[in-house]
């Protein structure tokens, strides 16, 4: 009997992505709202890569970091929300064995690469204002690329460890996938043997989020001393302004992934995991070139200049 169980468990070749609701009523309403969603993030961070690209006035490392960051929201919401809005107008809402996992995977590398961004980014901050006058020998484009690439390399990394113990996993029983991609939570609760796999992957997804997020909170406490000992106030306004969209980011990114990821298996929730896992999935990447736009001068300033140019050239 142990040996057919096993032979039953080895033979899943796909999983049934369960989606938002079963009620075909309430299919193509969230397919309009998700496939607008989709493209204004496609459209707001291309816009945002361009413009940085093209203006020289943000050609800095800090400006540098946010075009890196807008790629991979493109690369991780990209990754999701396409088979997401095919899901939930298709009557057949199966996933192959491999694909689940190459979503996984590309998921959790680029989840992970954008921790680690954004650690680089308040890294950057601390810089700029607790040693403003080694701050542009110090951020050169050399270590600029070095930061990025250690992120993208620990981003993967993770990936890789995270499929093969997920991979290896007997999925016994049901193989439908309570939720709308294959994430790592619910990929566990279909196995009977999840044990040491659980733990190694909560061990990773701990070290991630609690790794990247100690560095910025360090960061932003030397931010803060520093902008404390600014004598007037509109010196301290203006160091403290430069800080608020990352810290705005980071606030609705890190307290989303924290809600999902480190908790026990046991008490995932079809319903608010679904919730918090749209925000970081499909709300942020979109909503990030709009915090950084509207609330930057430098930003704004340069998104008028090339208006500007444009409407002459026209």
């Amino acid at each position: 009997m142990k040996t057919q169980l096993e032979e039953n468990c080895t033979m899943v070749t796909e999983f049934v992505l369960l989606g938002f609701s079963v009620n075909p009523e309430q299919q193509f309403p969230l397919f309009g709202v998700f496939l607008v969603v989709y493209i204004i993030t496609l459209m707001g961070n291309l816009g945002l890569i361009l413009l940085i690209q093209l203006s020289t006035r943000l050609h800095t490392p800090m400006y540098f970091f946010l075009c890196n960051l807008s790629v991979v929201d493109i690369c991780y919401s990209s990754v999701i929300t396409p088979k997401m809005l095919v899901g939930l107008l298709a009557d057949d809402k199966s996933i192959s064995f491999n694909e689940c996992f190459a979503q996984l995977y590309f998921f959790v590398a680029w989840v992970c690469t954008e921790c680690f961004l954004l650690a680089t980014m308040a890294y950057d901050r601390y810089m700029a204002i607790c040693n403003p006058l080694l701050y542009s020998a110090i951020m050169s484009p050399k270590l600029c690329v070095l930061l990025i690439t250690a992120s993208c390399f620990i981003g993967f990394t993770n990936a890789v460890i995270t499929v093969c113990f997920l991979s290896r996993l007997r999925y016994c029983g049901s193989n439908v996938i309570q939720h709308f991609f294959c994430d790592t939570p619910p990929l566990l609760a279909l196995s009977s043997d999840r044990r040491v796999t659980e733990t190694i992957i909560s061990f990773l997804a701990g070290v991630t989020t609690v790794g990247s997020l100690s560095i910025i909170l360090f960061s932003y406490l030397f931010i803060l001393l520093a902008i404390l000992k600014i004598r007037s106030a509109q010196g301290r306004y203006k160091a403290f302004s430069t800080c608020t969209s990352h810290l705005s980011a980071v606030t609705i990114f890190y307290g989303t992934l924290i809600f999902t990821y480190l908790r026990p298996i046991t008490s995932y929730s079809l319903g608010q995991d679904q919730v918090a896992s749209l925000f970081y999935t499909v709300v942020v990447p979109m909503m990030n070139p709009m915090i950084y736009s509207l609330r930057n001068k430098e930003v704004k300033e340069a998104l008028r200049q090339s208006m500007k140019m444009k409407l002459s050239l026209s």
